[in-house]
């Protein structure tokens, strides 16, 4: 599975902003490559089975898909509860 390309993450540009106003701050080190505050938390993936988010949940990662409306409310949902 390859990190998702610039073509790719603007299909998620909504669901990127989204992201990038949450509170803490989340710093973006790359297009679509998220960290909290020194460590890696959340960044996309291209696969022929779609789209993929990988959030760091309580030290390990966590693969979200997130092709859908509702698969991105997942997304957020997770990341909010682990921003808390």
């Amino acid at each position: 599975m390859k990190h998702a390309d610039s073509q790719t993450l603007a299909r998620l540009e909504p669901l990127l902003e989204q992201v990038r106003q949450r509170v803490p701050p989340l710093k973006e080190k790359g297009e679509g490559r998220f960290y909290l505050k020194s460590t890696a938390f959340l960044h996309f993936h291209d696969d022929p089975a779609g789209i993929f988010a990988d959030l760091k949940v309580n030290g390990e990662w966590q693969r979200y898909p997130v092709n859908t409306a509702a698969e991105q409310a997942l997304l957020t949902q997770a990341l909010d509860t682990q921003l808390l």
